[in-house]
């Protein structure tokens, strides 16, 4: 059975300004979710579900289902605020979905084949789908579980610091802990280092870190749901509490419930937080596409 890849797509984009998931930045207008689906089905994964909130089903759907059918299965997942299904009988007031684990969770009666999850506003690279596909083909299991780590110095910005989940793995290259670093950059010298209470301290360029592309087992619903009921009567009364993808790895990694192994890549991450990013994404898929990484049109 081929891996799903699972692209979480329910943030509304605040900081952005508007709906970046389906804003385009590739010569003929392409998303960069297009730029991951187009690497997943080449690297060989077999069903794309997008998670959305129910009432973005429509552009969604008009944007992604002419172009991908006949190419890759869609499905779609849909995030709320509803905790009936999860076995809570509690009406909880919040602006936002509970983040990526929640959303993550909501799938669990819609995969049921080994996947990947991914980030809507992130160009991560083939090389990682390959990888990944590679993992979930040959790899994985119910307690073995992985995540994609980029090399620091191919995921920083020239416009200013970077919050970065830094991986500090074994010696079999799984994680021990991810040790969230929160204004990273490069130094005059053209170093990387990281600021903590005012003293610049330094990485290695090649430090593993995280962009959130994991690769799980259906087991990890079963494994997670839990968690999230005790999450939620923890936080019931704290609006901005989100319940993170590293919070349920940190979890079963300290319980022994999983094990998951850190897959370097050398590809260049790029992403969109910012409307000023914009152009600078689409300068490097134009470079990309000039270099013949990518046809100038991708789904003809």
């Amino acid at each position: 059975m081929k891996p799903t890849l699972l692209i979480l797509a329910a943030g509304m984009a605040s900081r952005y300004g508007s709906m970046k998931q389906v804003d385009g930045f590739g010569p003929q207008g392409e998303t960069i979710i297009d730029y991951s689906i187009y690497d997943a089905i080449k690297a060989g994964f077999g069903k794309v579900s997008f998670i959305i909130r129910e009432e973005f089903a429509e552009p969604f759907k008009a944007i992604f289902e002419p172009k991908l059918k006949g190419r890759i299965e869609t499905d779609y997942v849909y995030q709320s605020y509803d905790l009936k299904p999860f076995g809570i009988d509690k009406i909880i007031e919040r602006a936002k979905p509970w983040g990526t684990a929640h959303a993550v969770l909501a799938a669990r009666n819609q995969v049921h084949e080994p996947f990947c999850v991914i980030n809507a506003d992130d160009f991560y690279g083939y090389d990682a789908f390959e990888k990944m596909a590679k993992f979930l083909n040959t790899e994985v299991a119910d307690d073995r579980f992985s995540i994609i780590g980029y090399q620091v110095d191919r995921t920083l910005s020239d416009y200013g610091t970077v919050s970065r989940g830094v991986c500090k793995v074994d010696e079999n290259s799984n994680i021990v802990a991810i040790n969230e670093r929160l204004k990273v950059y490069f130094d005059k010298n053209g170093g990387v280092v990281y600021e903590e209470d005012g003293v610049e301290i330094p990485l290695p360029s090649d430090t593993q870190v995280s962009m959130n592309f994991w690769g799980f087992t259906p087991a990890v619903f079963e494994k997670t749901e839990p968690l999230f009921k005790a999450f939620v009567n923890k936080n019931e009364n704290n609006p901005k509490a989100e319940f993170f993808i590293p919070l349920i790895a940190d979890e079963l990694i300290k319980s022994g419930e999983a094990s998951f192994k850190v897959i370097p890549t050398d590809a260049k991450w790029f992403g969109v937080t910012y409307k000023e990013d914009k152009p600078i994404v689409q300068k490097c898929i134009s470079d990309l596409v000039d270099n013949g990484v990518y046809p100038v049109n991708l789904w003809v």
